[in-house]
C-alpha cells in the first residue's frame, strides 16, 4: 500500500484540499489519499477551532464519492494534543507513507514534534502555496528527501472561508456543496 497522508484542521475542508489530494494521487502513484482531520491541533492552540466531530463530518462529506480518497478519524478520537508522528506510527510499517504538506507547513517541519522520527517514517510531498517562496522551502528542506507537487495555487484558506461565512457572503464553489450545506445547517462560522 502506498498511502498519501493529508492531515489538517479542515475547518472547513475546501477545494484547494481536494485539488491537492488529486494532484498527489496522480503524481505520486498513490493507492489512496487519506485525509485526517486533527483532533486537538497543537499548532492552532492560539485560536478557537470548530469541534472535532463537526470537522470530521465535513471531511467525510468533502471526500465522499472519490474511490481513492478516504477520511480517517484516528486523530479525532485520540486523547490529548495531536502530533503527526503519532499518527504516522499508527499505520502498519509495511505501508509506504507520503506526507502531503503545503509549502507553508513544510517550511517549518523542523519545529514539529519528533521531526527526525517523522522524516524517517515518511516521504514528503510539498504543494506550492500563495505567498510562500519556493526557494526558502527548498532551503529549509535541503537535508530531506522531498518533491514538489504541481497543482493549481488556489488562494483559499479556512480562515478566509470562515470570515466570509461570518460576513454573510457565499462560499459556494469554494467548498464541496455538501460541506457548504452542512455549514449552513449547523450555523458554523456565523460568529467571529
Amino acid at each position: 500500500m502506498r498511502r498519501g497522508i493529508f492531515g489538517g484542521t479542515f475547518d472547513p475542508p475546501h477545494l484547494a484540499h481536494l485539488l491537492a489530494g488529486e494532484a498527489a494521487y496522480h503524481q505520486l502513484d498513490l493507492d489512496l489519499v487519506t485525509f485526517i482531520p486533527a483532533g486537538i491541533p497543537w499548532q492552532k492552540a492560539d485560536r478557537a477551532v470548530t469541534p472535532a466531530e463537526q470537522r470530521r463530518v465535513m471531511t467525510e462529506l468533502a471526500v465522499g464519492g472519490v474511490d481513492y480518497f478516504e477520511s480517517d478519524s484516528r486523530e479525532i478520537y485520540r486523547d490529548g494534543r495531536t502530533y503527526t508522528i503519532d499518527t504516522l506510527e499508527s499505520f502498519p510499517e509495511s505501508e509506504d507513507l507520503v506526507l502531503l504538506l503545503g509549502a507553508d507547513a513544510a517550511h517549518g517541519i523542523s519545529t514539529w514534534h519528533r521531526s527526525e522520527a517523522l522524516l524517517a517514517r515518511t516521504q514528503l510531498a510539498v504543494l506550492p502555496r500563495p505567498g510562500t517562496d519556493r526557494d526558502s522551502v527548498a532551503c529549509a528542506l535541503s537535508e530531506v528527501s522531498w518533491r514538489w507537487l504541481e497543482a493549481p495555487e488556489l488562494d483559499i484558506s479556512g480562515s478566509v472561508l470562515r470570515e466570509m461565512v461570518c460576513a454573510g457572503r457565499s462560499i459556494r464553489f469554494l467548498v464541496p456543496e455538501l460541506v457548504r450545506k452542512f455549514i449552513l445547517e449547523h450555523g458554523l462560522y456565523v460568529e467571529a
